[in-house]
């Protein structure tokens, strides 16, 4: 599904779709980023994903469209290999909710707090 808009909200940190019908979305950036399709993110194949964290600040410098199906944004850690179909924005911007809480949890079964930066472990102390 096609958006009729699309607004980026620099101080909010959102991506807002607007679909016909009056259905509004707006995607954070921190969730775009931990979610990209890009194979940086997800891997190669199953259990090869990559845990994005310490994305919170993201903001979304550039976006650009792909031809006519699909969003490349440039995020301002530099990633910027993740093509967003208008198919894959729709299956985010309808399942923000479980997908966040999905995302949480491999951070917490990782045992990773969200702000840790990239490369970092958790603490593993037990006091």
């Amino acid at each position: 599904m096609i958006p009729t808009n699309v607004v980026l909200h620099q101080q909010s940190k959102v991506l807002e779709l607007a679909y016909e019908g009056g259905k509004t979305f707006c995607l954070p950036f921190e969730f775009l980023r931990v979610l990209s399709p890009s194979a940086e993110v997800r891997g190669h194949g199953p259990g090869q994903e990559t845990l994005q964290t310490g994305k919170r600040a993201i903001l979304i410098s550039k976006i650009e469209p792909v031809g006519h199906y699909a969003l490349k944004f440039t995020f301002s850690d530099g990633h910027d290999s993740g093509l967003y179909a208008w198919d894959f924005l729709f299956h985010l911007a309808e399942n923000q909710e479980a997908l966040w809480a999905e995302h949480l949890q491999k951070l917490a079964d990782a045992g990773i707090d969200r702000d840790t930066p990239m490369g970092q472990k958790g603490h593993s102390c037990s006091h």
